[in-house]
């Protein structure tokens, strides 16, 4: 087992397992709690449908990953924010419209293109050493966030409303929240995936859940639990020879 880990492709590819893991499932506890688990669906196909644009017209592809996921968290958002329409249905309409463009852009292209199958089923083993950089700093980036702002945070996931009533910008935090699941979604689209990186939000999160009642132990359960199925899945592919999504 331990000759692994003199692959440069292996030491890359559990390292950004356990970054993805850890940043996924914490920040899914929020979205368990604030009851956005469609949205990380969602915005994994608008980033999906970034991804496969850029390629299109080769740009960089997480930079309008980055631009579609955070138009379509922000519009759900405000659609919300308005009264005009459920979350959950404004999420629903943008996440068929998003895999429809996705479908398009891919139709479009005039070649087969194994590197934009890799963001919709993910392609741990293939990251590269920029790659990872970039995962690395977003991760920090968004961990960093919550850790600051993990109050607040906490408290629009429980009741937005009591959090403006008691002084807190609610409004802000909200799309705060959802800026960070956008950028998580970008983070694992790489490795995770567009279809299971709504897994690796929602399951470590739900999981750790049913375990306590402790913010801060379902937050460290979550984590963990995210750290160990990711890693435990690049080692698992690599034991059986599997694709490791």
């Amino acid at each position: 087992m331990l000759e692994l880990l003199a692959y440069d492709f292996m030491q890359r590819s559990l390292l950004a397992a356990a970054l993805v893991g850890s940043v996924c499932s914490v920040i899914g506890v929020f979205v368990v709690l604030r009851g956005l688990a469609f949205a990380g669906a969602g915005t994994a196909h608008a980033a999906f449908a970034g991804v496969t644009l850029a390629y299109l017209l080769g740009l960089p592809p997480l930079s309008l990953a980055i631009v579609f996921g955070l138009a379509t968290v922000w519009i759900t958002g405000w659609v919300e924010e308005k009264g005009r329409m459920k979350l959950d249905v404004s999420i629903g309409i943008l996440y068929t419209a998003t895999m429809a463009l996705a479908i398009l852009f891919l139709g479009l292209m005039k070649t087969y293109n194994p590197e934009v199958y890799g963001y919709l089923f993910g392609s741990v083993l293939s990251v590269t050493k920029e790659e990872l950089i970039t995962i690395g700093g977003l991760s920090v980036g968004v961990l960093g966030t919550i850790l600051l702002l993990s109050k607040e945070l906490y408290f629009i996931a429980f009741d937005q409303e009591m959090a403006a009533a008691s002084g807190v910008p609610a409004r802000q935090i909200f799309y705060l929240l959802l800026t960070l699941v956008a950028l998580t979604v970008v983070i694992a689209l790489k490795t995770v995936g567009a279809i299971l990186v709504f897994a690796m939000i929602l399951i470590p999160a739900s999981t750790a859940y049913q375990l306590t009642h402790s913010l801060a132990q379902m937050t460290l359960y979550s984590m963990l639990i995210g750290v160990f199925c990711a890693v435990t899945g690049v080692l698992l592919s690599y034991m059986f020879d599997l694709p490791s999504g």
